[in-house]
Parts: C-alpha cells; sequence; structure tokens
C-alpha cells in the first residue's frame, strides 16, 4: 500500500473483502438490505475483521442507521507506526466502491483544539481497522466525508482528553446533526465460544451503559483481549458529552458461526449509541 499525493488506496482489498465493485456489493447485498427504518446515532461501533466473519454483524448495524455528512473514524493502531494519536489532514481514501474525502476542515479544527492529536498518515498507510468499514458505509450512503483518527495509547486519562477535544469542536461549531462516530473493534480473540461470549457480555453491557470507567475494569481484569478498546472509550466519553443517553446491541456474533470452529473464536459485536 502507497499513500502518494494524499491518496490512501486499499490495504486489504481482496483479503478481507472482494477487490471489484461487483463482488464488494454483492457481499454486502446478502447481509443488510439498504431498506428500511433508520435512526440518527451519535455513533456506532463496528467490527473489523474480514467480511466473511464480521460482515453480517457491521452491516447489520450500519443499516439501521442515518449515515451523515462527516465521519469521524476511530481506529485501533494495531502496526505501531505514527504516533499515539494520528488524524489524517487531507486527501482521500479510495475503496472499490468509490473514492472518498477527509475533510480538512474539520480535521484541522481537531488538531488545533487538540493536545493529543497530531497530524500523520504513516499510522494509517498499512491499518485495517478503519478502511473495511467504509465500503459498507459506502454501500448505505455513496457521498460522505471522513476524519480518520488511529489511536494506540491505552491511558484512559488521555483517551477521556482527546474525547473532551472531539465533543468541544462538534458543540462549538454547530456539527452534532452532521457528524457521526464509527469506533472500529473486535472483542476477545482467539478463546473457546463460551469463554468469549462470557467476557464479551461484560464489555457489552459496559458500552451499552456508556461507561467506559467499568469497561476498562472488565477489559484489565477479565483480560479481554478487546483490540479497539482505546477508540470504543473514546467515543463513549465523547457520545456522552454530546449527549448521548445509551446504546443499544444490534448484533452479537463470534468467528466460530462462520468457520464452524468454536474452540478457539473471535468476538464481533455492532452496538449503537443514541
Amino acid at each position: 500500500m502507497v499513500v502518494q499525493n494524499n491518496l490512501r488506496k486499499p490495504v486489504v482489498a481482496g483479503q478481507f473483502y472482494p477487490r471489484d465493485a461487483k463482488g464488494l456489493n454483492k457481499v454486502i447485498s446478502s447481509f443488510a438490505d439498504k431498506e428500511g427504518q433508520k435512526r440518527d446515532a451519535i455513533g456506532a461501533i463496528l467490527p473489523h475483521a474480514g467480511y466473511v466473519y464480521s460482515g453480517l454483524v457491521a452491516a447489520q448495524t450500519v443499516c439501521g442507521i442515518n449515515i451523515k455528512n462527516n465521519v469521524v473514524l476511530l481506529g485501533t493502531n494495531h502496526t505501531g507506526l505514527g504516533p499515539e494519536f494520528s488524524i489524517m489532514p487531507s486527501g482521500i481514501w479510495q475503496t472499490p466502491l468509490g473514492e472518498l474525502e477527509v475533510n480538512a476542515e474539520l480535521s484541522n479544527l481537531f488538531l488545533n483544539k487538540s493536545v493529543n492529536l497530531r497530524a500523520d498518515i504513516l499510522a494509517h498507510k498499512n491499518e485495517h481497522s478503519l478502511e473495511v468499514e467504509l465500503p459498507i458505509l459506502q454501500y448505505f450512503k455513496k457521498t460522505f466525508k471522513i476524519i480518520p483518527i488511529a489511536i494506540r495509547s491505552l491511558n484512559l486519562g488521555l483517551l477521556k482528553s482527546l474525547a473532551k477535544e472531539l465533543a468541544e469542536v462538534i458543540n462549538e461549531n454547530n456539527l452534532i446533526k452532521s457528524t457521526v462516530f464509527i469506533a472500529s473493534s473486535d472483542l476477545t480473540h482467539y478463546e473457546p465460544q463460551e469463554i468469549a461470549e462470557r467476557k464479551d457480555a461484560l464489555a457489552i453491557d459496559a458500552i451499552v451503559a456508556l461507561d467506559e470507567d467499568e469497561l476498562g475494569r472488565v477489559v484489565n481484569d477479565e483480560h479481554i483481549s478487546m483490540c479497539g478498546f482505546a477508540p470504543v472509550a473514546v467515543l463513549i466519553k465523547t457520545a456522552k458529552l454530546l449527549g448521548a443517553k445509551g446504546g443499544q446491541l444490534i448484533k452479537y456474533q463470534t468467528s466460530g458461526q462462520a468457520s464452524g470452529d468454536f474452540s478457539s473464536v473471535v468476538g464481533y459485536a455492532g452496538i449503537t449509541i443514541y
């Protein structure tokens, strides 16, 4: 994958999801139809595995919300590249379903407000956690702008600080009606189905209750291998500062449903926050 002239090309097309538009549309349409009642949401949590494993959860969650003109993407930094808090300040992200423009104006508002964020493309160069969400979002809405943020800090104080900064920008610029936050995370990794379900239920309960402190506690105490704790914690705190009252679990499943192997699974949850 190469970022040239702020053009971010797909990293995992052909691996996590089909590389051609026809095949990609067919796969997503098999998960969830475009029709159905949609609600305004402050944010949503989506899994980021290969579509064969987590696409159903992601698509059925996205199809129930209104995708707004600005989508703030909060993702895990799996690669370790770049600063702890990396925002891509401008450019284009390309997927098989078309190109999406980074909202440079909003990105710069976040940068000017934040003591945490750094303008950076390195963290996004080979990171899949945000990329895999985009085609599903594009399937339900063709045109919107994105603000990609990759996070690798697990310091809850810093995560809350970032959330406060993000919320202040949205409130001060009256952008709540035009902005939705998407946090990307899988849950328990590579444990037996019954253990994954038990652990993930604790994490999901904390998320739905909008309690980032409790989420941090159960992830630590129960040794939950949730790769996106940081972006989810930021989303929870940001959403509360923007007036959110609670979350709703839309769908949960594990990789075992696709693989047939329940001895070592990964958990996936789709959750909306209103």
